[in-house]
């Protein structure tokens, strides 16, 4: 980056919101966690920076991780969208695939975000093969536009059949429609998503619209705020995809967004964990509200070409795979009529909190169970905003809610509370290393957020996995995240033919096409780039099936030239990932190429970690003292460390508390922990090798 490099990362999440700011040339580096503000997110996004800078002139570069797409999409407080559709498509948002939201049993409810009373049907037709059949009829498409504006949208999109094969019709319907709306929420799905499949491209599209609105306006304010303090350089947004991108796309696309703050989480573990010598980690980010599980093998995160954010909500967009439950510091445990003790999805969030924080919730949330059993200190709570945890109240809430329901007492309680919320984490980090062929054994475990060190222990117990490595600042993970996440750009184009009958020359106009249109949005900011790279992939399958696998294909880029790939280039790289992922290949299968994925990367120069390192210090100097901590059935003497003045090389073994601002590390008594030289915390059972 041009000037100084003082750069600030900003994640917003459900409970805190965390700041990370990095004075490179200085060597430098501190955090601030804030609580996050509602309804509108950009109060604790502006205090949490002006603690860090309150010279904003003086930054070079803001990057921000941001659930504000997320929680308008789950909460359903997204604008008020209109639809223009091909007659007789009028239900496809609603059809879906004609899954259900329960398995079992016929009956479900499913209620789109745009309703049926505003999709509206206008004449016209292209074919599958890209043929035109029936122009479009534009007085219909102003009369609907007029119709749809008069029920209060403020945003409209349009939606025709087959227009990934040719956007003739959409693109003139937009242009008549962009004639007379109000604003600038008027988008066609050939714009936003030229593939193939109807229901994702109209779903992706709608949700697309969906959060213009909101999520443009957000962004607004956050930008104005920042300029009239005096800040003058780039204000970035980081994507789903784990990549950051310049505040007009992210206005243009806030789908991209849907996974913001989690996947900067990731991008920043896999970056640690790889520099500590753990290029195979499986991340678990553990906030006031969920714990966001990924897996990350050789150095590099897992990309799905879709998601759900809910049932029946699929974006159709590169993200970071992330496995999310509801078993954050804030889930509320509860007793079902069954006498089975459950945790979340319900929680507590940063208002009103747990009960400990006496702001008036009254049901146990893990976090209470942790400050019960001694292992939060309650008289030092993070986040700066309370003096001290109300532990008497915990514990007559754990009592009321869960003891006298089960029988046991208070500290047997919250032990029972932290074994299901534990037993939940293990299953997820199950979920995305086991299900997927992934041998855990294998893999690190990086806690972080807020609450997740609080858990690494118990990770390694239940999941089986050899070590855990708490990074430095463990509770702003993700804003660090935001600091080092690469410019991306990503595009897709449909190609539906099978290999033989594959035009490699139009497949190679198409990349050219996307490498430069990548490059031109990476030159038109101000970010400098250490180099940049392109990436492309084939959503491939065999003719009949309807899943497909996803191929990388090498592919020659020289002064932004691209040299496309030949058809045997193509079947040998389709049968290496087919062979991967299913363990054998069709020998009479004709092989179809169904999507060209690209991906133009500006890496950004990354910090040294050992910025992070302490120096100097002691391991005698850095003990607080001791406080009493229960662990299974009895209470522990426990050594209490302030972990930032812990040196490198100290060996701490269990059972120990480590304590910093925006987390707390415990080891468990069977446990060790030893700080390397990036500041790092490795914890490892006590008789490992």
């Amino acid at each position: 980056m041009s000037g100084a490099k003082r750069m600030i990362g900003v994640d917003v999440g459900g409970t805190f919101t965390d700041v990370f700011f990095l004075d490179e040339d200085a060597g430098l580096a501190s955090v601030a966690k804030v609580p996050t503000t509602r309804p509108d997110q950009s109060g604790g996004f502006l205090e949490g920076i002006r603690q860090q800078a309150p010279d904003l002139g003086a930054i070079s570069a803001v990057i921000h991780g941001t659930t504000a797409g997320t929680n308008a999409l789950l909460e359903r407080k997204g604008a008020r969208v209109g639809v223009v559709t091909t007659e007789g498509l009028r239900d496809v948002l609603e059809m879906r695939r004609r899954d259900r939201p329960r398995t079992w049993g016929l009956r479900g409810e499913f209620e789109p975000v745009v309703p049926r009373d505003l999709r509206l049907e206008v004449p016209e037709r292209t074919l599958a093969d890209g043929t035109v059949r029936t122009p479009v009829d534009l007085d219909a498409v102003r009369d609907a536009g007029r119709t749809l504006l008069e029920a209060g949208c403020e945003a409209i999109v349009v939606l025709f059949a087959n227009s990934y094969a040719n956007p003739d019709n959409e693109a003139r319907a937009v242009a008549a429609l962009r004639e007379m709306w109000p604003n600038p929420h008027v988008s066609a799905s050939s714009e936003i998503l030229p593939e193939i499949r109807e229901f994702e491209r109209f779903s992706t599209t709608a949700l697309n619209a969906y959060l213009q609105p909101e999520v443009s306006g957000y962004i607004d304010r956050l930008d104005t705020a920042l300029r009239d303090g005096g800040f003058g350089s780039e204000f970035m947004i980081v994507q789903s995809n784990g990549g950051a991108m310049d505040v007009g796309t992210a206005c243009r696309l806030p789908v991209r967004t849907a996974l913001s703050g989690p996947a900067a989480g990731v991008i920043a573990a896999a970056h640690i964990a790889t520099e500590a010598g753990f290029p195979d980690v499986i991340t678990g980010d553990m906030g006031g509200t969920s714990f966001d599980v990924s897996l990350v093998a050789d150095g590099r995160s897992m990309l799905a070409p879709q998601t759900s954010i809910d049932f029946g909500m699929v974006v159709r967009t590169p993200m970071i795979e992330i496995t999310t439950i509801g078993a954050g510091g804030g889930s509320i445990a509860w007793v079902d009529k069954g006498g089975l003790l459950n945790i979340g999805p319900e929680s507590a969030g940063s208002t009103p909190g747990p009960v400990a924080y006496g702001q008036g919730n009254d049901r146990p949330t893990v976090t209470d169970a942790s400050v019960v059993l001694g292992r939060i200190d309650a008289e030092h709570p993070i986040g700066g905003k309370l003096d001290r945890l109300d532990v008497d109240a915990a514990r007559r809430a754990i009592d009321a809610h869960v003891g006298n329901t089960l029988g046991l007492d208070t500290e047997a309680a919250a032990e029972a509370i932290l074994r299901v919320a534990n037993s939940r984490m293990a299953g997820a980090i199950r979920l995305v290393s086991v299900e997927r062929g992934f041998d855990p054994k294998t893999f690190a475990f990086m806690p972080f957020g807020g609450g997740g060190a609080l858990h690494a222990g118990a990770m390694l117990d239940e999941v089986g996995i050899g070590r855990a490595i708490v990074p430095r600042y463990p509770g702003v993970t993700s804003a660090l995240g935001c600091v080092i996440a690469d410019m991306r750009q990503d595009f897709v184009q449909t190609v539906n033919a099978t290999v033989d009958a594959l035009d490699t020359d139009a497949l190679g106009r198409f990349m050219q096409g996307h490498v430069e249109g990548g490059m031109a949005i990476l030159d038109a900011t101000e970010t400098r780039f250490e180099a940049r790279e392109t990436r492309f992939e084939l959503d491939m399958a065999y003719v009949g099936q309807t899943h497909t696998v996803s191929v990388p294909i090498p592919v020659t880029v020289v002064d932004g030239k691209v040299a496309p790939p030949t058809r045997d280039e193509i079947r040998d790289a389709f049968d290496a990932a087919y062979h991967a992922a299913y363990g054998r290949l069709l020998k009479s299968g004709t092989r179809r190429v169904m999507n060209l994925r690209s991906a133009v990367i500006g890496k950004r120069p990354k910090f040294d970690l050992r910025t992070l390192a302490p120096q100097g210090g002691t391991v005698e100097a850095a003990r607080k003292g001791t406080r009493r901590v229960h662990f299974g059935d009895a209470w522990h003497d426990t050594a209490i460390y302030d972990r930032l003045a812990l040196p490198v090389d100290a060996v701490v073994d269990g059972p120990a508390i480590l304590e910093q601002a925006d987390t707390t590390v415990l080891i468990e008594p069977d446990l060790t922990g030893r700080v390397d030289r990036f500041g790092n915390t490795i914890i490892t059972r006590k008789d490992a090798p």
